[in-house]
């Protein structure tokens, strides 16, 4: 687990792009996404479909929307919910401690 943010970070129902270190040496983009409900998920920050970040996207009920084409991803599962995208992104183990935001990345849900 590695500390990304803090909990002020992230605004309810909005998303952050972080970079994380993986266990190979590389730094990855995640997406942080705090749900208007206050779950705090992590999913891989790249769609499937378009190759752009999804950290600009939309944040609502439970899903994050892809900014540039539309595709909404589960935020519990990283599954499409509609096209143009059809694979899911990963999606990492998220913890809140205090007022720290830390992830898995070597460990996908």
């Amino acid at each position: 687990m590695q500390r990304v943010c803090g909990i002020s970070d992230v605004e309810p129902a909005a998303a952050i792009q972080v970079k994380v270190p993986n266990g190979i040496g590389d730094r990855m983009a995640v997406v942080i996404v705090r749900d208007s409900d206050g779950s705090w998920h992590a999913l891989g920050d790249t769609c499937t479909h378009a190759n752009v970040s999804l950290a600009g996207g939309e944040v609502a009920e439970g899903t994050i929307e892809c900014w540039k084409h539309g595709s909404p991803f589960d935020l519990a599962t990283g599954r499409p919910l509609a096209l143009p995208a059809t694979e899911p992104v990963p999606v990492y183990t998220i913890t809140v401690r205090g007022d720290d935001v830390f992830v898995d990345v070597d460990s996908t849900l």
